[in-house]
């Protein structure tokens, strides 16, 4: 009696579970119908597919379930049968379900819905929506509320929009709307399938709302970017006296650092002490990822140390918050941090950690982080890879760069803008083209990014013509509109070839008011053209733009020395003073033996400071005798001193 052992078995570890033990017979079942649902059901939660075969085979071989008169035990035996198929549908095993819901001696409304629930859980709508056809086929009363949100979990993509809308159809016809679980389906479906109007109608034509209709429309509104629309939707609902949940306060605290608004937020975080969320692991990332992307990394930093637990994306969001506020080493610190207390890296921290890599970081470091992304095998990732491309040529080593595109198995858009970025920031415009050429060729659509490191790379090649021709092809052959960056670009180009003239026009013909980007270019191109009639334009243009830059102070400074024009340099350094700004300090650096040696103008900070400047007056002793001459420009910006700059004369 195999059935038997099997009950026997499972009865003796779980008494509760099972009734006392008869004997069995061909008429009789062991236990009762509900302990073998019971089983059933943990077997399909389980994965034990090969159990819950050998409980389908006991029941086969009872006759009670094959119908009876009495009432009571054919309901029993349905809800035994629905188990059963629940169990396959659960375990994956598609096949046996829909064989099993054809040998079936009784369908109901519940066994429709656990197979469309099985084949939506399987990724396999198209079978979930033929499913809910025949239903209609028998009729609307067999479909209910449950096999409406069923259907609708799975139109999560803007190409199942028409499936949404045909669900609505049927909402409206079978005279669902005022069920509430099936509007809150809806509007998450359209939100998911990008038609956030038709979410937001359904929103506001529903009778009845719940604090789950509320939270699903205000997480959609996020998920577009809509975050005033949600803050007001947010207010909207606690007037309506609706108690918000933890997903809407995440929600909320979302759409705040989606609009830089600290003060919204720090009330919220208020809210949420009181309310007692403040240990939700979910809403300390939250608030951290808030309050850094609104320069409030001291108050990140509290929740973060304060935490009773600190798990990876709590990591991830401090290191990434770092980064985003300038505190690169202590962002390198932090990752330290995170692989000696042992946590699992995953690709989104290794990601997050290479966007901190610039020009004055150690290129040592960076290639331990691939060293570690080829031992986790992580480098299948697209994004962790072009996060390793953009490293390696930060740090200088474009070679690096190149070979590792070469050998990336998958690449995306982001890969190829990123290598032509490269290109462009080392000054080979040359290279860049060609891989543009090769990515078109390829038929990856660019973007404006990709526009955007072109026209740098046609700058400083000089392509004037070639740079002209990709402003055009970005709007003529991929509908995009070219940004403030773009026009800078061109600007600067124009000016590096010498064309001031056309630059000046340029602008004046541009379809935007120019800001600070456009008049900063000119100015630039006048300081290495050394033309400071244009360069007094640009100038004035600038300072009324950004009155608290020491840009323009700085570009017209050296716009003078290198005409010779020391007393209009004089009167421009001195304006600056007057109101009270300063030059940012400009930094120098070095990386010997994966130490990065900082330096700035006149430093006698370092250890070897002494040593240092005793080797380089050597080396311009014999730079000098091979025919070097200095840039009076920028030599004559730091020195402030009559004497110090008429001893410099002197020695030049």
């Amino acid at each position: 009696m195999r059935s038997q052992w099997i009950f026997y078995n499972f009865s003796s570890r779980h008494p509760s579970w099972a009734s006392p033990l008869v004997p069995l017979s061909s008429r009789t079942f062991a236990v009762s119908h509900s302990s073998i649902s019971l089983l059933l059901s943990i077997c399909g939660r389980e994965g034990c597919s090969r159990l819950g075969s050998s409980i389908h085979a006991s029941i086969i071989k009872t006759r009670e379930f094959y119908g009876s008169e009495d009432h009571v035990i054919l309901q029993n035996s349905q809800f035994v049968w629905n188990s059963l198929l629940s169990m396959y549908a659960k375990c994956g095993d598609s096949q046996s379900a829909f064989k099993l819901f054809g040998e079936m001696p009784l369908i109901d409304t519940v066994s429709w819905n656990t197979l469309i629930s099985g084949c939506i859980s399987d990724g396999e709508l198209a079978k979930g929506v033929g499913l809910l056809r025949r239903m209609c086929e028998m009729g609307i009363n067999w479909v209910d509320k449950a096999t409406l949100t069923t259907v609708l979990s799975g139109c999560d993509r803007q190409e199942l929009c028409h499936v949404t809308e045909l669900i609505h159809g049927m909402v409206l016809k079978g005279g669902f709307y005022r069920e509430i679980p099936v509007g809150n389906a809806l509007i998450t479906s359209y939100f998911n399938c990008e038609s956030s109007d038709s979410g937001r109608r359904v929103f506001d034509e529903m009778c009845d709302r719940n604090v789950i209709t509320w939270t699903a429309v205000i997480t959609g509104l996020v998920q577009y970017e809509l975050y005033k629309d949600a803050l007001k939707l947010f207010v909207e609902m606690r007037s309506e006296a609706a108690e918000p949940n933890l997903f809407t306060y995440l929600s909320f605290i979302t759409a705040c650092s989606g609009l830089r608004d600290v003060k919204e937020g720090s009330q919220i975080h208020g809210l949420i002490w009181k309310l007692g969320f403040q240990s939700d692991l979910c809403i300390e990332s939250a608030l951290m990822d808030m309050y850094s992307k609104c320069g409030k990394l001291d108050d990140a930093w509290d929740i973060f140390e304060s935490a009773e637990t600190v798990d990876e994306v709590s990591m991830t969001v401090i290191l990434v918050g770092f980064a985003r506020n300038g505190l690169e080493e202590e962002a390198v610190q932090m990752f330290v941090k995170v692989l000696r207390a042992g946590f699992e890296v995953d690709s989104n921290v290794i990601s997050a950690i290479l966007g901190v890599f610039g020009a004055d970081t150690s290129l040592g470091l960076g290639k331990q982080i691939h060293s570690l992304v080829i031992k986790r095998r992580l480098g299948l990732e697209p994004f962790v890879g072009n996060g390793l491309i953009n490293m390696y040529s930060k740090c200088g080593d474009l070679m690096d760069s190149v070979k590792f595109f070469n050998r990336m198995p998958r690449r995306n858009l982001v890969s190829w803008n990123s290598m032509i970025a490269a290109f462009a920031r080392h000054g080979d415009g040359l290279m860049a083209l060609k891989f543009y050429e090769q990515m078109i060729s390829q038929c990856v659509k660019p973007t404006d990014v990709t526009f955007l490191s072109l026209l740098h790379a046609c700058s400083h090649v000089g392509l004037v013509g070639k740079g002209m021709e990709f402003l055009d092809s970005m709007q003529r052959d991929f509908g995009l509109v070219p940004r403030t960056e773009h026009y800078a670009c061109i600007i600067d180009m124009l000016g590096r070839a010498g064309l001031l003239s056309e630059a000046k026009r340029f602008i004046m013909g541009l379809p935007l008011k120019p800001d600070v980007l456009i008049w900063q270019a000119l100015l630039g191109a006048c300081s290495i053209q050394g033309d400071s009639e244009m360069g007094k334009f640009a100038f004035e243009k600038l300072l009324s733009a950004a009155p608290e830059n020491s840009a323009p102070y700085v570009l017209m400074a050296n716009i003078f020395s290198s005409e010779g024009k020391w007393r209009d340099r004089a009167r421009t350094i001195q304006r600056m003073k007057e109101v009270g700004i300063a030059k940012e300090t400009g930094i120098s650096w070095i990386e010997i033996e994966k130490e990065v040696h900082s330096f700035v103008v006149d430093d006698r900070m370092h250890p070897q400071s002494q040593d240092i400047l005793r080797v380089l007056r050597e080396l311009f002793v014999f730079m000098a005798d091979e025919g070097y001459v200095p840039d009076k420009r920028f030599i004559l910006y730091y020195l402030e001193d009559r004497e110090i700059v008429d001893n410099v004369h002197h020695s030049l």
